[in-house]
């Protein structure tokens, strides 16, 4: 039997204007947030404030969601505080704190009344993991910890290493930068994933309320498209929901290496019970992302032809700021300058993507081999 506690329910929301209604269903459907704050209860919702980026870019969890979690929870008696911590963009700067005023977050703080949390620089706590894969400890942000309650706020979004990214990807920004690099340093899809469950071991966070308004197809979780997808998911199993949204979205959930991990470790079911809108009748369907392409070759296949099926990420000179968030972002130190150009050591490089998904220019583009082209242009 499953537990109500991994009931996810979908609700259809054509537009942000009406996100609280469609969230307060959604949250109906499971049994409200009633029964999990309590009167006085320091309630943290954790968005995705990725990049510093516009709302319209469909890079962050939207504004509205934001400002309609807030009031719902005050309602429900609890004291919303918002927290986050951003990926480097760029050298010199403290990207949460213009991601939170980019994103429309910090507006909603302010008329809202709701204290907003810079992971970045209210500091982190290092902990124990139980049961650990890949990090026995592991520093987390101060303000999850202290909370009495964590919620997800994560956006609708394909994602070049792990396929898809959502309620328990999330947290990986309530580790500081050194962790996350480490963690993309593993060398390994699975290896990552296990490194992100360790995370979310730790956070327990009590409900995931996903924002599908308009979630992101393609090269996300950064350099995708915005696409129109009109729905909001909601679960206080962040795991389930994950599941649910990846099938949502044209994605095998076994495929996802967090979905993977976690089930592996006894944190969610792999069948849950849906409510509201059936699966079958979503109608979504999601480009996938380049650099997610060997993900989706059998393995069979990629162990026959690893040398032929490649997919290479490569720096597009006439994009390029010469910044050097790229440089700053790559875990394995793959990208060499030359002259006043980046170049991206194809030795050194573990296709991990974090150069993609923080360039603010997009200057980072994917060569695909012909024969990878050939196997995957029906998922591109």
């Amino acid at each position: 039997m499953i537990s109500m506690n991994s009931r996810v329910s979908i609700v259809r929301c054509s537009d942000y204007s009406g996100v609280k209604a469609s969230i307060q269903e959604a949250l109906t459907l499971i049994g409200g947030l009633e029964n999990i704050i309590s009167p006085g209860n320091r309630v943290l919702l954790k968005p995705n404030v990725l990049a510093i980026r516009a709302p319209e870019a469909a890079v962050t969890t939207h504004p509205a969601v934001v400002a309609a979690m807030c009031e719902l929870v005050r309602e429900a008696g609890g004291i919303p505080v918002i927290g986050d911590g951003s990926g480097i963009a760029k050298p010199g700067s403290t990207t949460t704190s213009e991601a939170f005023r980019a994103s429309g977050i910090e507006g909603v703080a302010s008329v809202c009344g709701a204290e907003l949390i810079n992971f970045e620089t209210s500091g982190y706590t290092e902990v124990v993991v139980s049961n650990a894969r890949q990090f026995p400890s592991l520093y987390i942000a101060k303000a999850i910890l202290e909370a009495d309650v964590v919620i997800s706020l994560p956006k609708l979004k394909t994602h070049e290493l792990t396929l898809y990214t959502g309620a328990v990807k999330n947290f990986f920004g309530a580790v500081p930068q050194k962790i996350r690099k480490q963690a993309h340093a593993l060398e390994d899809r699975d290896r990552f994933g296990e490194a992100v469950v360790d995370i979310y071991s730790v956070v327990k966070p009590r409900l995931a309320v996903m924002d599908g308004v308009v979630g992101m197809e393609g090269n996300g979780p950064a350099n995708g498209t915005p696409i129109v997808s009109g729905v909001v998911l909601v679960s206080y199993d962040c795991v389930a929901l994950d599941i649910v949204a990846s099938e949502l979205i044209g994605i095998d959930p076994l495929k996802v290496p967090t979905n993977k991990a976690a089930l592996s470790r006894g944190f969610g079911t792999q069948n849950p019970d849906i409510s509201g809108v059936p699966l079958q009748d979503s109608g979504l369907r999601f480009k996938m992302p380049e650099g997610g392409a060997t993900a989706m070759v059998p393995s069979f296949l990629m162990r026959a032809l690893r040398k032929q099926l490649t997919v290479k990420p490569f720096i597009n000179t006439s994009k390029c700021a010469f910044c050097k968030a790229c440089v700053m972002n790559c875990s394995a130190h793959a990208i060499e300058e030359v002259g006043r150009a980046l170049k991206i050591n194809q030795q050194k490089c573990i296709q991990c993507y974090c150069c993609r998904e923080l360039c603010p220019k997009d200057a980072v583009e994917i060569k695909k081999s012909f024969l990878m082209k050939i196997v995957t242009r029906n998922r591109t």
